[in-house]
């Protein structure tokens, strides 16, 4: 299905966003491994964690789902298998999230089961021998397509051991899936990461009642064999997802936005540091804490932006935010560039490659590198309006977004292919985007 959005004026307005997604994960996740009872509130209503909770409810754990007011966010309640999963009927298929599988891959090696995880066609070609090698270390028997490196992966674990990895990526799914599988190992499981990724995993855990270990060189681990205990979980709002709100705010002329109750986690906002060197009118308020993290509000209005140089060091706080940064960065004035990004490509589709693309089809110059792009901002003037037409999404949710913000600033318009995808992180995306633009 093709979505469209051209031209508005401001938009305006106070709002909540899904519940963060990654954490919606690990709670289910945990939940249902762990023994007794466990609710999730504020959880992500999208269909990668609906894949991931169907999937949970294979493995033997119960599931029952409740949507919130708004649909944007569902409540689940489980009764956790203990620490003992079952062997699963058939496969497991986790549709088109990397996250769901890669994690989902270390928590079933601890159980001595045989189980299949799958996905779609996006997820076949996303790459594996990053989780496969370190589980197969730990006693896993794991194969897979292509030598184990894709999709559908084959899993018999049990009689797993400690190990310590040390991964080639800052990729926090590579260690949530290690210390995932550390839990049900023996001895001492730590990981090891060339930068810091996302914490989520390393937060929640205390709360379902393990001890996370800390290294005096930055890794991070934990000891097993160890069975979480149920607790209640409240899900912040997905900054991910704010995002495409926040670059809104700040590029559609007289804009002013307030999102209430989103996770401000410092490994999940390096897009708010980038756009502040851009010039952005930005403000974000810590108020409280929730699931480990710390909550608040974000306030965005519209800017004069500037160009500006994101480096390696910086993409993993704002990996999942790249599409939408290249929004602003095309309405900044003069050329941004960035770099160290080549993880974009392994994604629901080669972001680089997408964005390489589809920026042109707006007007704006793009230089695609190995490992980046350089972007020649159009400039932030009212009357510097983007081109338009149709553009291919690949079908990846956060190329469909930001195509669609982008369109706030197109006079011919924008029509995103495969823009129902959106669904798969944000649900109420297109819903939230109409009612903003018609309540200027």
């Amino acid at each position: 299905m093709a979505l469209t959005s051209s031209l508005s004026g401001p938009l305006r307005g106070s709002f909540r966003v899904p519940g963060d997604k990654s954490i919606t994960h690990r709670a289910l996740l945990m939940g249902g491994w762990a023994e007794g009872e466990t609710t999730v509130r504020g959880a992500n209503a999208g269909d990668d964690c609906a894949a991931l909770a169907r999937a949970v409810a294979a493995l033997g754990a119960e599931v029952r789902a409740e949507p919130e007011e708004g649909r944007e966010r569902t409540t689940y309640h489980l009764r956790g298998a203990a620490g003992r999963w079952q062997e699963p009927r058939g496969t497991l298929d986790l549709g088109n999230s990397g996250t769901a599988l890669r994690l989902l891959a270390g928590s079933v090696a601890t159980a001595a089961v045989r189980a299949v995880l799958d996905g779609d066609e996006s997820l076949r070609r996303r790459p594996m021998m990053r989780i496969v090698e370190p589980l197969r270390r730990m006693g896993a028997a794991v194969d897979g397509a292509a030598g184990g490196t894709r999709a559908p992966l084959t899993i018999r674990g049990g009689d797993l051991r400690g190990i310590r990895h040390v991964s080639s990526v800052a990729s926090a799914q590579v260690k949530s899936a290690v210390l995932l599988a550390g839990l049900g190992a023996q001895g001492e499981t730590w990981v090891q990461e060339p930068r810091p990724s996302r914490d989520h995993t390393e937060r929640l855990l205390p709360l379902f009642g393990a001890l996370v270990l800390a290294g005096a060189d930055g890794a991070v681990g934990v000891t097993g064999p160890h069975v979480l205990q149920g607790t209640a979980v409240e899900v912040p709002g997905d900054f991910s997802a704010a995002a495409f709100w926040i670059v809104a705010a700040l590029v559609v002329p007289g804009s002013e936005i307030e999102i209430t109750d989103v996770g401000l986690n410092p490994r999940r906002t390096g897009l708010l540091r980038v756009l502040a060197r851009m010039g952005a009118d930005v403000e974000a308020t810590i108020e409280r804490e929730a699931a480990g993290e710390p909550v608040g509000r974000v306030r965005a209005r519209a800017s004069s932006l500037g160009a500006v140089s994101v480096a390696a060091d910086e993409v993993p706080d704002l990996i999942d935010e790249v599409p939408i940064w290249s929004i602003a960065a095309a309405l900044a004035k003069g050329q941004s560039t960035l770099s160290g990004a080549e993880e974009l490509r392994g994604k629901e589709s080669d972001r680089l490659r997408g964005l390489a693309r589809g920026l042109p089809r707006l007007g704006v110059t793009v230089t695609e590198a190995a490992d980046g792009l350089a972007i020649e901002g159009r400039g932030p003037a009212a009357d510097e309006a983007l081109g338009g037409g149709k553009l291919e999404s690949a079908g990846d949710h956060r190329l469909a977004m930001s195509f669609l913000v982008a369109g706030l600033r197109s006079r011919a318009g924008v029509e995103v292919s495969s823009g129902d995808m959106v669904d798969t992180s944000y649900p109420g995306f297109y819903s939230r985007l109409l009612t903003l633009v018609s309540s200027r």
